[in-house]
């Protein structure tokens, strides 16, 4: 388990951070507040092609609270994974299928269109897939990291 949690944080050390300069711009009181036009998206390397990030809040390799938007296009396929810490995720737009098991399968799924929630428990295998643009909102506690039950689904590997 270890050397698996060492192989889904190395994918995600490279990425952005809290747009800074936003932050800077828009703190009042210690508050931090962000325009949708002011987040960095980057591609994700330890998620299948074509899905991006924008960390809102993180660092994601840190045991502190994290905020993190993933936007994916349409006709997308997560294969089964999970996390080493529970995952909340909200559904901004688009409609977001997941469902819970070892494989993915659009049949065993949940249609959550814009503000669907959903919570998967650390070590909770799931999936989901898209027919449209899709952006959700991940809310947990790092350090954040993602495991793939079938090994050669991870894109690291390939």
């Amino acid at each position: 388990m270890r050397r698996s949690l060492t192989i889904a944080l190395a994918g995600l050390m490279s990425l952005p951070l809290v747009n800074t300069v936003a932050a800077q711009d828009h703190a009042h009181g210690g508050h931090v507040m962000l325009l949708p036009a002011e987040l960095r998206w980057a591609d994700i390397p330890s998620l299948p092609p074509g899905a991006q990030i924008a960390v809102i809040e993180g660092p994601l390799n840190e045991a502190r609270p994290i905020t993190a938007r993933l936007r994916f296009p349409a006709d997308y396929r997560l294969p089964a994974h999970y996390h080493p810490v529970i995952e909340h995720v909200t559904v901004l737009s688009g409609t977001f299928h997941m469902g819970g098991g070892n494989r993915l399968d659009p049949s065993r799924t949940t249609a959550l269109g814009a503000g669907g929630f959903a919570i998967m428990p650390p070590g909770a295998p799931h999936f989901a897939w898209t027919s449209e643009e899709t952006i959700v909102q991940i809310h947990s506690v790092g350090p954040w990291g993602i495991t793939y039950v079938n090994p050669a689904d991870d894109p690291r590997r390939q």
